[in-house]
């Protein structure tokens, strides 16, 4: 037997968790305990990269005030209306950026993204991916933020998760597209 290789049964766990795993957009305001956002945080460092880069960095933002100051700004860029929440509620954000001269800074950044809700999905924390990472940190208020935790080089941001408990019932999942996979060989 190859010792290396997953066991049946935690191959059969990955594989619900990334069966179930679906975007939600009401979370509870309950904090997520620091000791789960650090097993949700590590699992987005262990994503593939190109060519083992690691270009992308992870923003964890749990205070209140700096969240909601981000929300505002994402909600400006969406062209919401002052008060809308563009996070749902959701009491934790993770923004991810990239290294903006790397060649794969977006896909990297997407793969450390769903490492992270699927790792999320797994406490039994939700997670939504939000967009607007990469006018935000192309802004005054990106470029300050950078900044204020000694992140140099130039970075493009690549989306938000939204963490939190949910507030409800995971929605259904969509059926599957006809037409998904094709196969040569």
């Amino acid at each position: 037997m190859n010792k290396t290789r997953p066991s049946e049964h935690r191959t059969n766990e990955t594989l619900e968790v990334l069966k179930t795993r679906r975007s939600i957009r009401k979370f509870k305001s309950d904090p997520i305990p620091r000791d789960v956002l650090d097993r949700i945080l590590e699992a987005g460092t262990y994503a593939p990269t190109g060519m083992g880069r690691q270009s992308p960095v992870i923003i964890a933002i749990t205070d209140p005030e700096a969240r909601n100051r981000l929300a505002r700004e994402n909600a400006a860029i969406g062209g919401w209306d002052e008060g809308f929440d563009p996070f749902y509620g959701a009491p934790v954000i993770l923004l991810v950026a990239a290294r903006r001269e790397c060649p794969t800074a977006v896909y990297d950044g997407s793969c450390v993204m769903a490492n992270l809700m699927n790792a999320a999905w797994a406490l039994g924390i939700g997670s939504c991916w939000i967009h607007r990472a990469k006018e935000e940190l192309e802004s005054g208020y990106g470029q300050a933020l950078l900044r204020s935790l000694e992140i140099e080089g130039d970075y493009i941001g690549v989306g938000h998760v939204a963490l939190g408990y949910i507030d409800g019932k995971p929605p259904a999942p969509k059926p599957r597209k006809e037409h998904w996979v094709y196969r040569v060989g």
